[in-house]
């Protein structure tokens, strides 16, 4: 492999087969299978790049740290976590959304939301959201069945990552508004990009034609 190869960040999970696809468009394959692998580093067929499999939320510490060149993330993760990464790309792939949802019962809304506890794995984004309605809410985070805050009384709405919106109903849970529109976007630590650019730049452009496509 190039001892110069760019290293790209990309996460596991559900955006993993799309980022493939993407590097695949402009000539970046790998040689192995990632279905089920357990290794971390692959690097590309032609050895010009390397690929980095993280979670998705460790992505950007990742390229903010330069440990990855670049790297392809959610735009929840980013606004969660708030590194100082360029953004150059929206890649409008990996489509969900951030929603406040409330038990499908719970027909009025309580007057004043300041006695109101939202459960939510962003604490950051939805604290946000509230304070720019100007409203008080008591955040409580949690990182996995953000559902079941309502049954067991832990919280009075949740905040959570929604893509059909089946998990809310089979949970009896409505949407109430939209928090934020995610999509996956391209990210680029700022010392590579101005290091690196002759490497860095072609790589954007490939995937911007791409995208746009």
């Amino acid at each position: 492999m190039d001892k110069n190869a760019i290293t790209i960040a990309i996460p596991k999970g559900r955006l993993l087969p799309e980022c493939m696809e993407l590097f695949s468009g402009i000539g970046l394959t790998v040689k192995e299978s990632l279905d089920g692998s357990r290794k971390l580093l692959f690097p590309s067929a032609d050895g010009s790049v390397r690929f980095l499999i993280v979670r998705d939320k460790d992505l950007p510490t990742y390229v903010e740290y330069g440990a990855a060149d670049m790297g392809i993330v959610g735009k929840d993760v980013l606004m969660e976590v708030g590194k100082d990464l360029l953004e150059p790309i929206d890649l409008g792939f990996g489509f969900c959304r951030i929603v406040l949802a409330k038990p499908a019962a719970a027909v009025m809304d309580p007057t004043g939301w300041g006695h109101i506890r939202v459960a939510t794995g962003f604490p950051k984004i939805t604290m946000d959201h509230f304070a720019r309605k100007g409203e008080q809410v008591e955040i409580i985070p949690l990182y996995g069945s953000i559902e079941l805050a309502p049954m067991v009384n832990l919280a009075d709405r949740i905040v959570d990552l929604v893509s059909t919106g089946e998990t809310l109903r089979q949970n009896n849970l409505v949407e109430v508004e939209e928090v934020m529109q995610v999509t996956a976007r391209l990210v680029v630590n700022r010392a590579s990009f101005k290091t690196r650019s002759d490497r860095i730049v072609p790589l954007i452009e490939a995937m911007r034609k791409v995208v746009s496509k």
